[in-house]
């Protein structure tokens, strides 16, 4: 029986702990290769480098570091570091949740997305934000349990999983459906040395709908959050509306 092959990838860069953490992890399950951003890509989404070459650079046996985006690793991955495409990507361990409609922005997300589009089972796992100091240990195997049911049940065509993790011992697990969020735009203007403005984005308010379901409601609780995603943004309620303008 052939060995399972495992890809792994993250936004925080190639030498952020959770990566290893979630690597170790995963080698109960099969190989591991390792291919990741050389410095961090938060926030990056689903983006594509097209307007300069990628470098990769081996920094060891089954590491790999790549000057781009966390999908450009999947994709460099697989068409020149892999023999073979792998039988499953995992991108994390992040250090902060993507929780609701903030997966939009996220390149952890999009590395588990980008592996649903090339067929290959994705999942994406992240953990709460608190500090500096942060231990894997939870969100880690979190990830591996969750990677042993998807390789024994399959997911349906253009599905991927995106994982949330508490602080401390999760209380247990829970499938869940995104949460909304109100999103207020904040941006926050100065002045470099000569008068000359500027801009940081941040983060806005986090206000979250209530719902019952909603991944946010499962770690607010102390739960392992698991949602399964889809790349189809299709609203299929509204064709018919604007079903009028076909012709």
């Amino acid at each position: 029986m052939n060995k399972l092959q495992i890809l792994v990838t993250n936004d925080d860069g190639v030498h952020s702990d959770g990566i290893h953490a979630l690597a170790d992890a995963l080698r109960r399950l099969g190989a591991v290769t390792v291919v990741a951003p050389h410095i961090e890509a938060s926030a990056i989404g689903h983006a594509l480098t097209l307007r300069r070459p990628l470098r990769v650079e081996n920094l060891r046996e089954g590491v790999y570091e790549v000057d781009g985006t966390p999908t450009d690793c999947v994709n460099v991955a697989i068409t020149r570091i892999l023999a073979t495409p792998p039988d499953l990507v995992v991108s994390g361990i992040n250090k902060g949740y993507n929780l609701g409609d903030d997966v939009t922005y996220s390149g952890t997300v999009a590395g588990a997305m980008e592996a649903a589009l090339l067929g290959i089972a994705g999942i994406a796992v992240s953990m709460e934000r608190k500090g500096n100091d942060y231990d894997f240990t939870h969100a880690a195997a979190a990830a591996a349990n969750v990677a042993h049911v998807v390789m024994a049940r399959g997911l349906p065509s253009r599905t991927f999983i995106n994982i949330n993790v508490p602080r401390g011992t999760p209380k247990g697990v829970r499938v869940t459906v995104q949460a909304k969020r109100n999103h207020i735009t904040v941006v926050d203007e100065r002045l470099d040395p000569r008068g000359k403005a500027y801009y940081w984005i941040e983060e806005g308010q986090n206000e979250w709908e209530p719902h019952d379901r909603s991944d946010y409601a499962a770690v607010k609780d102390g739960y392992v959050s698991v949602t399964p995603l889809q790349p189809d943004l299709t609203d299929y309620n509204s064709l018919e509306l604007l079903g009028d303008l076909e012709g």
